[in-house]
């Protein structure tokens, strides 16, 4: 029995299992065609802006870092292309010129043209046809009374007169007098200068060839021209001799270094298809790599998201490519490290960092290897602290910090390492000017960037510590709103926060995040306050007056469409958003439910239960359990024990994993314990109550 072969899987295959491979699994958010279609577009661009010097670009040009040291095999005198150059631009305004046959032919046409008009006018009244020739009364009998042979001739000479002065040549910007007196000249065997033969035929010349030119250059024999003028000056050559360095390793190639280098064939000039094809291959996979990464970090990663990264990574690209020696790795990396890890997560800044090094497009020396191992750590850091920074203040002391902390960095290298172990690079120079300049620069880059960061947030969808800390503040007015309007469930919503916050502290969630969300995710009640029992008063609910369970149903549902409605309106970022229907999921409303049974026992359970979705978040899990165990745990005795409270609270977990709320939350069964441990050690706080001290009657 013959074995199969094993079969390879497909890239969609492989992408599949690599984000399905999470644990526990996380819903992920799908992309459309279009989206895909745009990164991918970009994914090339980046590629090809990495690679395409090897197809058709040479490998070296003046400007370049020379990447080696490169020794004179020879003695030579090379042509100094630069001095060249600039004589040749001096001999522009020498050029040598040769008749323009078209243009003489068409000239010609038009002397031929008026002669024949003044033919068909000889035996009628001149002054009716002859505009652009003004005839003298002499002249206008000469053309009425001259014999038909005698005109034959006259034309004859007029038309020989006109090819001697266009095979000498015309020039548009000759005299008219010097033009009608060339043409007298060429007419003089017609007799006087005053006869009518003569004047006619300059007048028809000149009128002819005035502001009229039959020359142009010749390009062959003005290169000619000039190659014969720099011989007489002499070719500015460059001298050199046998084992003489060219270029240093790590130094600016000058212009007539890359003469000499170009001499002994020594920059390559020709196609690498195979080396572009592994270059294009690299930067093309570290695109995908680096959107794999942040899928993973984070399955609900935005279109927008990954498009912001890819940009990033191709704007280093041809910045590098535009400013080529003057651009660092520090001032490229940095600034769009701390965007990333202040708008997207540690993990993705990370990813990006090492696909921006990856393909970093020019030859490493010495020099740029160590610059760009600092850029890489320094980068790293950023990432590391820029998630954890919870206010502007403190991200703005990295932007200081960080850079100057570089800059000893490289002075250090640069002064000890290099000059004490004496290795191959050790002749390199550096101004400390130029690096303390440097430093200042990547400062006010990463200030500029901490800038721009509030715009971004809202264009591509980026929520930072700073941002959740803002939308955090209870003065905010949507906040105020639900305090004043609604403050039973303004107390409900701290309370709940006090328990969130906790679980997600013991999880190692996003702290940050679950605040600001349980701040939020109640605010639809605002639209009805008086329906829901922690804002009614008196003991009077509105629900038993309807006694219509379905449309109390709606009303319960309609708290968390009019909270996205409100969510939209006061522009709160989709992860805050989410809050407002996860935190309910699809759960029953089991009061109503029960309530429209008694009347009707085949009511749908459907049409009982919220539109969802269900949580897809760890936050928004924690969230969902602790509005399930609030009311539970406000109720219980004080008198009642930890045991008892963690039975309560594990009954209420336990539900809503049966009911399937928490299979898309990515919550492990150790972080759920966690959690309602959690939320017991919050109720042991709040059933607290003060001592009473005993009263002293004071006389």
């Amino acid at each position: 029995m013959k074995k199969s072969l094993a079969k390879i899987p497909s890239l969609k295959k492989i992408w599949r299992i690599w984000l399905g491979s999470q644990s526990p699994r996380r819903p992920i958010l799908r992309w459309s065609s279009t989206d895909k279609l745009g990164l991918l577009m970009v994914c090339l661009l980046v590629a090809i802006f990495s690679s395409y010097k090897l197809l058709a670009v040479p490998d070296l040009k003046p400007g370049d870092i020379a990447p080696f040291n490169e020794i004179a095999p020879k003695d030579a005198k090379v042509v100094d292309t630069q001095a060249l150059k600039e004589k040749r631009q001096g001999l522009k305004e020498n050029f040598i010129q040769i008749i323009d046959k078209q243009e003489t032919e068409n000239l010609e046409k038009t002397v031929a043209e008026e002669i024949k008009l003044l033919t068909n006018l000889k035996n009628t009244r001149v002054e009716e046809g002859i505009k652009k020739i003004t005839l003298t009364n002499l002249e206008k009998n000469w053309i009425e009374n001259i014999s038909e042979t005698d005109w034959q001739l006259w034309k004859e000479e007029i038309k020989k007169a006109s090819k001697k002065m266009l095979s000498q040549g015309l020039i548009n910007n000759l005299a008219f007098d010097q033009l009608n007196e060339a043409a007298s000249l060429q007419l003089i065997d017609l007799g006087e200068e005053e006869s009518p033969e003569r004047s006619l035929g300059k007048k028809i010349l000149s009128t002819s060839f005035y502001k009229k030119n039959n020359l142009k250059i010749d390009p062959v024999r003005t290169t000619q021209l000039w190659e014969d003028l720099i011989n007489k000056e002499d070719i500015n050559t460059i001298k050199v001799k046998k084992g003489s360095l060219i270029t240093k390793k790590g130094q600016s190639i000058s212009s007539q270094e890359f003469d000499v280098l170009e001499h002994f064939n020594k920059v390559s000039r020709s196609p690498r298809p195979a080396s572009w094809l592994i270059y294009f291959t690299k930067a093309l996979g570290s695109c995908g790599i680096l959107l794999m990464i942040m899928r993973r970090e984070k399955p609900r990663l935005q279109a927008r998201q990954a498009l912001l990264s890819l940009t990033l990574l191709l704007v280093v690209q041809l910045t590098k490519d535009w400013l080529g020696p003057l651009a660092t790795p520090l001032q490229l990396i940095l600034p769009p490290t701390l965007l990333l890890s202040q708008g997207i997560g540690t993990t993705s800044s990370l990813a990006w960092i090492a696909s921006a090094s990856l393909i970093w497009p020019s030859s490493l020396n010495g020099l740029d290897e160590i610059r760009l191992i600092i850029a890489f750590i320094a980068g790293s850091l950023i990432a590391f602290l820029g998630r954890r920074m919870r206010s502007r203040a403190q991200v703005l002391q990295i932007a200081v910090f960080i850079p100057f902390g570089a800059l000893l960095a490289q002075g250090f290298i640069f002064n000890q390492i290099i000059k004490a172990d004496n290795i191959n690079f050790n002749n390199l120079s550096f101004d400390p000017n130029s690096l303390f300049n440097e430093t200042i620069i990547i400062s006010l880059m990463l200030m500029i960037t901490i800038l721009i960061i509030p715009i971004l947030e809202n264009t591509f969808g980026l929520l930072t510590k700073a941002r959740l800390m803002e939308l955090a503040d209870q003065e905010r007015p949507l906040l105020r709103r639900l305090s004043r309007e609604a403050p039973g469930t303004f107390e409900h919503t701290l309370t709940i926060l006090s328990l969130a916050e906790e679980g997600a502290r013991v999880i190692g969630a996003d702290i940050d995040l679950i605040r600001t969300g349980a701040l939020y995710h109640d605010v639809g009640k605002l639209h009805a306050p008086n329906w829901f029992i922690e804002n009614q008063q008196d003991g009077f609910n509105p629900h038993e007056e309807i006694k219509n369970p379905y449309k109390s149903a709606d009303i319960l549902q309609a708290h968390v469409d009019e909270g996205l409605k409100l969510a939209r309106r006061y522009r709160l970022p989709s992860p805050i958003a989410d809050f407002i229907p996860e935190h309910q999921g699809t759960l029953k409303m089991g009061y109503f439910l029960h309530k429209a049974r008694e009347s009707d026992p085949s009511a749908s359970e459907k049409r009982f239960r919220y539109k969802g979705p269900i949580p897809r978040s760890k936050e928004t899990g924690i969230l969902m359990l602790a509005d399930g165990c609030e009311a539970a745990l406000r109720s219980m005795e004080s008198s009642s024990s930890d045991f008892e409270a963690c039975k309560t609270v594990r009954k209420i977990i336990q539900s809503r994993q049966l009911d399937g709320q928490l299979k898309e939350s990515s919550l492990t069964r150790a972080e759920i314990e966690l959690v309602l441990r959690a939320f017991v050690s919050v109720w042991r706080r709040m059933r607290h109550r003060r001592l009473k001290y005993p009263s002293f009657n004071q006389r």
